[in-house]
Formats: structure tokens, sequence, C-alpha cells
């Protein structure tokens, strides 16, 4: 083959990639990303299963993950990235709920809690299923099962702990910051035009008046006592008791068992271990929930990996997904 040739195939070559690459960019400019990111919703289920250990298809064993802060904070973003979502797992607890072949759940806790509303969801569903179903739920602690992670433990059958566990944290929690002076100081005004004389309880912007104090308190004794309740309801205890070591303080494993918060040490293979010996599921199927893999979790978990890499992003990402709006929270730390 001559150069002329070579030359005309080379060129016939850059044209159809050229041409090839401008109508891909066409088709990503111009393509409904909506419509298009629902096309490959539809044709996902809601809940993916991963089988863990292979047994009785009519005999399963489910494994349920909550990892991080308990808050409905939506569906993933490309700034918040692909963590814990409230609403897939509601609906990972639904599944089961409708299930037949499922014989028991193990929860794999590791939160510092969260939510006052969304722990009581988790709960409630957790609830419902012990009730209509009559099947054992385990608890397999991680890191930390404090405050909301221990609320949605509480109604287990059984929970297993590490020693270096951090748990405890029973109590409710409501934060706002101050910044009156500050703005004071630097001659910033917020001039505020309300309905009422309580509109704007919690303002960051002045000092809380003391009948409003007394307001937000009723509503943390109330969730507060919601809690304890369901502490004595899960675990057999005295209101006293609970009480006792309901102050707040943090515990490690060894101190929650002592205090009958907790019942043994065990990690999640061997919580699963215990539950199939318990319970004659010797012979059952263990699989788990895993992350959703359309196209939509796809990318946004890799922009989260692109955005959270610097300052000034994760400054960004605060701005986009926070709501700092004052709140009730079984929440341990920030």
């Amino acid at each position: 083959m001559n150069a002329k040739r070579w030359i005309a195939v080379a060129v016939t070559a850059t044209l159809i990639i050229v041409s090839v690459g401008i109508n891909a960019m066409s088709w990503v400019f111009t393509r409904d990303w909506n419509s298009f990111v629902n096309e490959i919703n539809l044709m996902e289920t809601e809940v993916q299963e991963t089988v863990v250990e292979d047994g009785s298809v009519d005999e399963r064993i489910a494994v349920l993950t909550v990892d991080g802060v308990i808050q409905d904070v939506g569906e993933a973003t490309i700034f918040s990235g692909a963590e814990y979502n409230h609403k897939q797992f509601l609906t990972q607890l639904n599944e089961l709920s409708n299930d037949d072949t499922v014989k028991g759940i193990v929860l794999s806790v590791n939160s510092p809690g969260g939510g006052v509303l969304e722990s009581s969801d988790i709960y409630d569903a957790i609830k419902e299923i012990q009730e209509s179903k009559e099947i054992p739920v385990y608890v397999a602690m991680g890191g930390m099962a404090a405050s909301g992670g221990y609320y949605i433990s509480a109604p287990a059958d059984k929970i297993y702990v590490h020693p270096e566990t951090l748990t405890g944290s029973i109590g409710v929690i409501m934060q706002s910051v101050n910044y009156g002076k500050l703005a004071e100081k630097y001659g910033v005004e917020f001039p505020t035009i309300k309905s009422g004389p309580y509109k704007d309880m919690m303002s960051p912007t002045r000092d809380m008046k003391p009948e409003e104090r007394a307001m937000l308190q009723e509503m943390i004794d109330d969730s507060y006592k919601r809690f304890v309740d369901i502490i004595v309801d899960g675990r057999g205890m005295s209101e006293a008791a609970v009480r006792k070591v309901a102050d707040g303080r943090v515990m490690n494993g060894r101190q929650a068992i002592e205090a009958g918060l907790e019942d043994d040490y065990g990690k999640l293979p061997a919580v699963i271990s215990a539950m199939k010996e318990d319970y004659h599921l010797e012979k059952a199927e263990v699989f788990e929930y895993g992350m959703p893999t359309n196209l939509k979790a796809i990318l946004s978990m890799k922009a989260h990996d692109v955005f959270n890499g610097d300052v000034e992003s994760q400054i960004m990402k605060k701005l986009l997904t926070e709501n700092t709006a004052p709140r009730m929270m079984y929440l341990y730390g920030e």
C-alpha cells in the first residue's frame, strides 16, 4: 500500500472517530438526564440481595447494616455521596416483612445515632416485623452503637458487642449556635419580622428566653421518656435501672454488658452462628442487602470521590447538604 492510500485510510479513520465523538457529545448534552436515570432505575429492583452463606432458600437469615448517622438526607448526590440512605433501609425492612423465607434478622450497627424521627422509624419497623412474623432479631454492634444506634438495637432478642465498642449515650440533645454578640461586635444586624413571639425560638442571633427553654425541655423530656421506655420494654429492665445509666454517658462493651444493656461479646460472623444454633437454622441461607448498582448511585459515588478531596469542597458539601435548623437528636458527638 503506497503512501497516498495510507494517508486516505488515516483521514477516513480520523473522520469516523471525530463523527463518533461529536455524536456522543451531542447525546450527552441533549439527553434528558432525569428521564434517563428514571429509565435505569426502573430496570433495577429496589433492593439487591447478595448471598453470604449458601443454604436452604426456604429458611434464610437476613443481614442488615446501619452504618453512619441515622438521618434522612434523601438520595445520594454528587456532594453527599452514598452514605446511610434512610429510605432505602426502610425499603429493606419492608421487603423482609413480606418475605416468608426469612426466619431471622441480624442487624449490624455502626452508628453514633441520628434523628429522633428516623431512629423511631427503624425501631417501629423492627417491632412490627417481630410481632407479625415472630422471628428473632439479633444485633452485632461495631465500633460505635451509641444513642440512636442503641435505640434501634433495643428491641433485639440479643445484643452482641465488642469490648471496645462505644455504646450507651442514652438521651436526647438539641443544640444551636448563638453568634449574636459576635455580630453585634462587627455591627451586623438581623431585622426579624415574625408572626408570633416564639417563631424565632433558638435563633442564633439572640439569647433564649426562660419560657422558650421550658417549652423545648418539655419536648426533650417526652423523647427521652420514649427512649427509656423502649429500653425497659426491649431489655426487660426496670425503669430505675435504665435511668441509672441513661444520663448520656458512653460505655464500652464490658460496662454495657454489666449494666444489662447488652448480652454478650461477639462479632458479626459469631452472631450469625449463634442465631443458627439458637433457632435450629444451621441449614439456612445467609444473605445481605448491597448498595444499589443503578447509574445514578454509581455517578454519585464517583463524583463524591472527586469533590471529596480538599478543604474547599468539604465546606461546599456542608453548605449544600446540611440542614442547620436545630432538631432533636438521639446522637453522640457532632
